[in-house]
Formats: C-alpha cells, sequence, structure tokens
C-alpha cells in the first residue's frame, strides 16, 4: 500500500527556501507513484459529459414528416427540438424572466417566452373536485346584489369570457376580417411562419404535472392567461427534482410573495422552418458536398448582385431563390454577372435567376437618393466607403470638382453637397441621362454642370474655357483606363490666356496593380503617363478586388513643370 501524502503548511515551508545560504539551494524532490485499484479508479473517475450544445442547426433536431411533401417542400427542412418549459401566470412572466435569465432559451429570432392557444385563460381549470351540493334559486334581490359587486363602471370585472365575447381584440377583429377576404390571408400567415411551440398531449391530460405531482405553489389554474418560459436545452427531459437549485429558489421565492401563484413544468416540443434557417445553412443542406457556399453578395436597391463560380452554374437557380427567400422583402430581384465588363460605357452583361425582371432601381447612399439602371449603367456599392472618405476628408466647402468619369453620380452629387461647383461628364448617354435624374431628385440642378464627352475632349474643354471656375480637385475614378488618361494634363495650362489664375489641381487617379509592390507599380505608371517623375504621391489602397489584385487611389498636386510643358499625348 502506498504511503499517505505529506502536507505542508505554506508558512512552515517557505521561511526556509528564504533562509540566508552561502552557496546554492538545491530541491531533490522524489515522486512515488500512487497505486489503487480498479474499483477505486472507477468510483474516482467522473462519468462522462454530453457534448456541449451550441444552438439549433439543420444537422441536429429531429426531422418531420410532411403529411403532403409534394405539396410543400420547405417543410423538409423543419426540425423538431425536445424542450422543457415552465408554464407561469402571464403576471409574473416577466419577474421570473428577469430572475431565471441564464438558465432560459437562448437562440436567435426565438423568444424564451410561448404563447399557446389555450394560454388565454378562456376555459376555467380547476381540479377535480368533491361533487357540490345543488345551489338555491336565486331571487331577483340576490342577483341584483351579486351583480353590483362583480359589476364596476369599467365593465365586465369577474366575467373574463363574457367580456372577451362582447369586446373582441385586435387579433380577433384582423382575423375575422381575413376570413371575409377568404383563406389566403391563412395561408400566408402559415407560410411565414418561423417557428412554433407546441406541448404533446396536453389536450388528452392537462393535469398532468400540476401541482401535488411535478409542481411548485398551492394554487389551481383559476382561468388566468398563462405563459410558456422555454427553459435552456440542456435541461430538456428533466424532473423537477433535477432542475438546478437556483430555479427551485427562484420559484419557491415566487411562490411565497405570490400566495396563490403556481408553477407547472411541461415538456414542449420547438419546431423550426424554413424560415428560421439562415442562407448559408440552407445552401449547405441543398447544394452536393464539398462545393463552396456563396457567403455575399452585392445590393444595388432591391437587387442582389451575385458573381458565382463555375462549380455554382449547375445550381445557379436554386442558390438566387434561397437568397431572395432569405432576404425578403428588401431583396426583389437576384442577379448573376456572366461576363466581365469589356466595353468602354462599363455595363456589365446580368442574367436574372429569380425575381422580379426590371433591373431599375433607387439606391440610397449618404441620404442621397439615386436612380439606376443596372442593364444600361455602371454602379458599385462597394465604393461607398471611398466615395465618403473623398468628401468627408478631402473635398472642402471651397472646392471646384471636375469629375471626368462621374457615371450616374455619385460622386459629383455627392460632393455638390459640400462643395462650391461640379463639373461632371460621362462618355455613356443613358448614364449621362440619369445622371441629371438623379441632380434632379436630390435638388442640385445649381451647383452641377453635366457633360457627355470623351474625357480628353472634357478635360480641353474645361481648360480652354473662359466661363470656368477654377479646378481644385479632379476625379478620374476609373480603375481600369485613368492612368493612360493622365498625358492630357501634360501642358494643360500651356495656353491659357492672360489673366485666368494658374492654380495647380489635385488629381485623385484610380487604378488596378497585381504586382507585388502595387504602389510602386501604381507609381511608375502615372509617372510614364505624365513624363516626368511626380513627388510626394499619397497612396490609398481602397479595396482587394481579387486575390493579388488591389483597387489603388493615387492623390498628387499637379507639378507645375507638367501643367506648362509642351503637351504630348502619344509617347514620351
Amino acid at each position: 500500500m502506498a504511503p499517505p501524502l505529506q502536507h505542508f503548511h505554506p508558512r512552515r515551508l517557505l521561511p526556509r527556501l528564504h533562509l540566508p545560504t552561502s552557496g546554492r539551494l538545491f530541491l531533490h524532490l522524489q515522486l512515488r507513484p500512487l497505486s489503487c485499484s480498479s474499483s477505486q479508479a472507477s468510483a474516482q473517475t467522473p462519468p462522462p459529459h454530453p457534448p456541449p450544445l451550441h444552438g439549433p442547426t439543420l444537422r441536429r433536431g429531429r426531422r418531420t414528416a410532411p403529411d403532403h411533401p409534394e405539396e410543400d417542400p420547405l417543410l423538409s427542412f423543419a426540425r423538431t427540438f425536445d424542450l422543457a418549459a415552465l408554464r407561469v401566470p402571464a403576471a409574473a412572466c416577466a419577474p421570473l424572466e428577469r430572475r431565471l435569465r441564464g438558465h432560459l432559451l437562448n437562440w436567435p429570432r426565438v423568444r424564451n417566452i410561448a404563447r399557446l392557444p389555450n394560454d388565454d385563460g378562456h376555459a376555467l381549470l380547476l381540479p377535480p373536485s368533491a361533487p357540490a351540493l345543488p345551489a338555491s334559486p336565486l331571487t331577483a334581490v340576490t342577483r341584483r346584489d351579486r351583480l353590483a359587486r362583480q359589476f364596476n363602471a369599467r365593465g365586465f370585472v369577474q366575467f373574463p369570457n363574457l367580456a372577451k365575447m362582447s369586446r373582441p381584440s385586435a387579433r380577433a377583429q384582423r382575423d375575422k376580417k381575413g376570413e371575409g377576404r377568404g383563406g389566403d390571408k391563412e395561408a400566408k400567415r402559415e407560410k411565414d411562419t418561423v417557428y412554433v411551440v407546441k406541448v404533446p398531449g396536453e389536450e388528452e391530460d392537462q393535469w398532468k404535472g400540476l401541482v401535488g405531482e411535478e409542481g411548485f405553489g398551492s394554487g389551481a389554474w383559476r382561468g388566468e392567461p398563462t405563459r410558456l418560459l422555454l427553459l435552456d436545452e440542456s435541461y430538456a427531459k428533466r424532473s423537477v427534482g433535477e432542475l438546478p437549485e437556483a430555479v427551485k429558489v427562484v420559484l419557491d421565492d415566487e411562490t411565497k410573495q405570490g400566495g396563490s401563484s403556481s408553477y407547472e413544468l411541461v415538456q414542449c416540443q420547438l419546431t423550426l422552418f424554413y424560415n428560421y434557417w439562415p442562407m448559408n445553412e440552407v445552401l449547405e443542406a441543398l447544394l452536393p458536398e464539398g462545393i463552396i457556399i456563396p457567403a455575399g453578395f452585392e445590393t444595388v436597391g432591391h437587387i442582389a448582385h451575385l458573381n458565382l463560380r463555375d462549380e455554382h452554374l449547375p445550381y445557379k437557380e436554386l442558390i438566387a431563390q434561397v437568397v431572395l427567400d432569405k432576404n425578403k422583402p428588401k431583396i426583389r430581384t437576384v442577379v448573376n454577372k456572366t461576363d466581365a465588363i469589356q466595353n468602354d460605357y462599363r455595363t456589365m452583361q446580368l442574367e436574372i435567376l429569380a425575381g422580379h425582371d426590371s433591373l431599375v432601381t433607387t439606391v440610397i447612399e449618404s441620404g442621397l437618393r439615386f436612380k439606376v439602371d443596372l442593364a444600361t449603367v455602371y454602379w458599385n456599392s462597394r465604393l461607398a466607403t471611398e466615395r465618403q472618405r473623398l468628401v468627408n476628408s478631402i473635398f472642402t466647402s471651397s472646392d471646384v470638382v471636375c469629375d471626368v468619369f462621374s457615371g450616374v453620380g455619385p460622386i459629383a452629387i455627392s460632393a455638390a453637397k459640400k462643395v462650391t461647383y461640379v463639373y461632371a461628364n460621362d462618355l455613356n448617354p443613358i448614364a449621362v441621362e440619369y445622371l441629371e435624374r438623379n441632380i434632379v431628385l436630390n435638388k442640385l440642378e445649381r451647383k452641377i454642370e453635366v457633360f457627355n464627352m470623351d474625357a480628353r475632349r472634357f478635360v480641353t474643354a474645361i481648360y480652354s474655357s473662359q466661363h470656368v471656375r477654377p479646378i481644385t480637385q479632379v476625379v478620374m475614378n476609373l480603375p481600369k483606363d485613368a492612368a493612360e488618361f493622365l498625358d492630357i494634363f501634360r501642358g494643360i495650362l500651356r495656353n491659357r490666356q492672360a489673366g485666368q489664375p494658374c492654380v495647380m489641381p489635385k488629381i485623385h487617379v484610380y487604378g488596378f496593380s497585381k504586382a507585388e509592390d502595387p504602389e510602386y507599380d501604381f507609381n511608375e505608371r502615372i509617372n510614364l503617363a505624365l513624363c516626368d517623375n511626380v513627388a510626394n504621391i499619397e497612396m490609398h489602397r481602397v479595396r482587394l478586388v481579387a486575390p493579388g489584385k488591389w483597387m489603388l487611389c493615387a492623390s498628387f498636386t499637379l507639378p507645375e513643370s507638367v501643367a506648362l510643358a509642351k503637351p504630348n499625348y502619344i509617347m514620351c
């Protein structure tokens, strides 16, 4: 048998370690193995705990077999979970919820307070008792006195059933109107159901689990409304004695304070339907194993813009329908880009996969409204942060902005709310038409002048006109080709007329780069276009467009040597 372990008090051991010594202090510890019998080891080993529960998923739960699966295939996503709940009076529900927080169900989009159809207190639920003696008939005087005690000026106090019959609730009135229109409203309500809570077998035996068998308190249900407090999933299929002591103490305390309150522990079933599950879980269940689940999409007004991979194309209609279902009513159309942008107007080839056929929508960005037709113009909602960076951090109230590639006007109109004046241009005539609509829509007609020209002709016309205000900011948001248009600024002020102010504008040019050092690569392309080494170029990484491909914004003040140099649009 192994010798017993020796226990040292820390106050007796530590002083010896701190004694002054002339040399080093060595501690030699000899560890001996502890021997024990197999029976003792099994008794000391704690039982294995069940795996932790982390909320509902489609992989867990019990499948609910639909009666007619061909009529509604969405019922195949229904999952049933067994839970425990406390049936409490409605008046005591809120205090109990606050005190039992941490022991209640905490699932997304599922309230831990449930209301069943028979919880309104219409029926008078009394425990079975001895048969009462037949009451003597009431006289007119006795009946009048009883009514005088039970009625007041507000109406029915002691007659809840009669009160509900005389004054139906607002929900009952709405349901009655829905019945008059037909069964469409009820069908829509069933289709939009997220989850349902049921107590199995309650109709057969409503007294199972009441006070006296498994419950707290001494009163009976006297027709008062009740609610279900859904307990945590780990408490499912437990009896009252197996509940945590904290829950028992709270219920005992509430019973003593309420006096006649009653609490019933019931086993219920929570069924989660298709509308509950998020988009990624539904797609994971529908798509074959091994396919990457499409995680995100761009939102343009009511349109969801997908960029599906080649492996997703056989299931594109299925993916689009799930995206449409999970983002209603905000999303009403789902499209997919079929080809890259290859034309001068920067329009995308889109395929409508689900929803409405129209691609005309209204986008609200920073309090401004933009009318957009994705079939004929270009729009990118992911650049909203970059547009606000320009307007809020760079532009000032005294600036005059020249937007060379304005599109439908997201930068031009946003800048017009702050700066003095804006000159906006685009090559696409349909984009210019929507730009003019958006200017009127946002009431900025006096601060924006619109042009429909090629970028080179536009810049030349702006700087050669005598009626144009001095330009202080130039925006060139055409990442694919904007750097190639910088040569137009070489010698742009060479032929200015006498008396015109010489203001060097600050240029903000956008571009893509796949180089290992994108800032250096874009800087060299700018120097090559201007035929000069531009100093103090501020580089800003806008976003990662694709793996290894960055969108950059280069901001610099046009050098005077470039603005007054001999123009050379072909080569250096």
